[in-house]
């Protein structure tokens, strides 16, 4: 079975666009909407190759235009064969196959974009796997042209017959895997082999990943034919040079027991740039740095798969929308999380005490979802490999913006360092884009300075505290997710009442932690800290977090959605407010009128 590699590259003072490559003209619309005008280097090679009908494996890093890079040419395809009437029925025409539930999401968000102008000639659906089968069933009614969903998910269609396996034979004409190199590692591998025997021989197959690794050559062998390899690489950049030169990257080695004290000498000293991803390995460590962060005044939320994914779907919105800075993302990196669900349920039989909620298989945090403007990120916990530190890296740097890491490496880790070196050709080259360097605007007088504070506090974030603040997270956000869905549907605006980065402390703060005495601040920390403040403000970003649309000083109990909710709907609320003359809700003749 022959293969064909191609290197693609940017072409100095070449100009194409996306009408040059041949494509729809409302899909060509959609893009000038949305502000696209030019083609990335990987579309520009890969659109004309998927419309000759080439099966593609293309290799680019993270935000380089994978997904329209597939999307574009499935859709002009799609909507050529509607305008023929050639299009087969029997069956979805597409399957477009992800790791995670959050990236399905942002694909299906993507391709409803691009069918902006021609809705009623397309159908797009859908699936996760904690939809019921009969839900299943009716979403692919019709059927659908395209069929967003995880290769678990499809495979339990095909066993529950709410897809027919000799429908699939007869209409799927296409099948795309985005994000291929983790496929295999959630544990989809007996899943895709059981879909095999129903994909037609003439069905085209596409695979999108960030890196190049034994996964993908397996699924290659597994699903391709005569595939063309794509790998990216940009003008200025070499073959191997994963991480954008617009992304510095540092690292602080230190010990296990100091690592909350130099997280909380980057945040509280402000020594790196907002706003902030904080990745951990663990929900545990999640909120107790959290709780940590909270003693000394820094607000932070925590996303993770125990989480609704209504509640994530709002964590995120909230920190793209700037209302808070600091974000704490769990990056299991389970190898199978297949069987990680099952010993969670069987812990959960076991054990009457087990509070937790089972860990959503399809939730994937480091790559497939859509974070903006993230400045910087912040390893707390080192990935397990070197593929997992690229995808993580990735989230910053995005657009050709500028961006930084920050990575705290225990003496342990320096193995999976060394690996991660050797990958980005550190070795060979200092000055690459590949150069990790220590992190040079934190002294070690600075890092003592608040060494009292940091243990004095971290020994008060008792284990039994994480598991309060992981209860009571999850029991708030279940209620914000599930009871309150229908009067946040008739009131959008009233979702920005509800904070993520709450307090989950029971006590207040102590005040005298929020603010650094000015005989404990290092002089030549604190030069490096204006630098960075007037660079954040030579950016034209506010140094201030935005405030809340509908959060007014004086905000209490009447306002909280969670508290004035009501079976009865909106409308008789609505009525009992009264207006003076000044247009302001009187709310003290409506106290009078409810005290009678």
């Amino acid at each position: 079975m022959g293969e064909k590699v191609e290197e693609v590259e940017q072409m100095e003072g070449e100009e194409i666009s996306f009408e040059n490559l041949g494509l729809d003209e409302q899909l060509t619309r959609a893009l000038r909407k949305k502000g696209i005008t030019t083609p990335t280097p990987i579309q520009c090679e890969a659109i004309p190759l998927v419309l000759e009908g080439k099966d593609v494996v293309a290799r680019a890093k993270t935000g380089s235009g994978k997904t329209f890079a597939y999307l574009l040419p499935l859709l002009h395809q799609l909507l050529k064969l509607s305008s023929e009437k050639r299009l087969r029925k029997a069956a979805p025409n597409a399957f477009i196959l992800v790791p995670t539930r959050e990236l399905c999401q942002q694909v299906y968000s993507e391709v409803s974009s691009l069918l902006e102008f021609c809705t009623d000639r397309l159908k797009i659906t859908q699936l996760t796997a904690n939809m019921p089968v009969r839900d299943m069933g009716v979403a692919l009614s019709g059927p659908p042209n395209i069929v967003v969903t995880t290769p678990g998910c499809i495979s339990t269609c095909i066993s529950k017959r709410a897809l027919q396996a000799p429908s699939i034979k007869e209409s799927l004409s296409m099948l795309i895997l985005d994000e291929a190199d983790l496929l295999l590692s959630y544990g989809y591998e007996d899943d895709l082999k059981a879909l095999m025997p129903h994909i037609p021989r003439s069905c085209q197959s596409i695979l999108m990943s960030a890196t190049s690794s034994s996964d993908v050559e397996k699924l290659k062998k597994l699903l391709l034919h005569n595939p063309i390899t794509l790998t990216l690489s940009e003008e200025g950049h070499s073959k191997d040079d994963i991480i954008p030169k617009n992304v510095q990257q540092f690292l602080i080695s230190c010990d296990a027991h100091d690592k909350l004290l130099y997280m909380l000498s980057l945040l509280k000293l402000e020594l790196v740039q907002k706003k902030v991803l904080i990745f951990v390995n663990s929900i545990d460590m999640a909120f107790r740095l959290r709780l940590f962060l909270e003693k000394f005044g820094i607000r932070s939320a925590v996303l993770n798969a125990e989480l609704p994914q209504n509640s994530r779907l709002h964590i995120l919105e909230e920190f793209n929308a700037g209302l808070f800075d600091y974000l704490i993302a769990t990056d299991d990196q389970t190898k199978d999380k297949e069987k990680t669900s099952k010993e969670t349920q069987a812990q959960s039989r076991n054990s009457k005490k087990q509070s937790h909620q089972n860990i959503d298989a399809e939730f994937g945090v480091v790559r497939g979802i859509d974070f903006k403007n993230v400045f910087t990120v912040v390893n707390f916990d080192m990935p397990q490999t070197s593929a997992g530190y690229v995808h993580r890296i990735g989230r910053t740097g995005r657009a050709h913006k500028t961006g930084a890491s920050v990575s705290l490496v225990l003496p342990e880790e320096m193995e999976i360092f060394e690996e991660i070196k050797l990958m980005l050709g550190e070795n060979e080259n200092k000055d690459s884009s590949g150069y990790i360097a220590p992190f040079p605007l934190l002294t070690t007088n600075a890092v003592e300075s608040l060494r009292y504070r940091s243990e004095d506090v971290a020994r008060s974030v008792t284990s039994r505290d994480v598991q309060e603040a992981r209860r009571q997270d999850l029991k708030n956000e279940m209620l914000n997710s599930e009871k309150l869905k229908a009067h946040f549907e008739e009131n959008p605006r009233d979702l920005d009442l509800l904070k993520h980065d709450k307090l989950l402390s029971k006590k207040a703060p102590p005040t005298h932690l929020r603010e650094i005495p000015e005989y404990l601040l290092d002089p030549t920390t604190q030069e490096a800290s204006k630098i960075v403040k007037l660079s954040r403000a030579a950016m034209g970003l506010n140094t201030a977090r935005k405030r809340r649309t509908g959060l007014k000083r004086g905000f209490g109990r009447s306002s909280d959605p969670l508290k004035t909710f009501s079976a009865e709907g909106t409308k008789s609320r609505r009525g009992e407010k009264r207006r003076d003359n000044n247009g302001k809700i009187d709310r003290h003749k409506k106290k009078a009128k409810d005290a009678f």
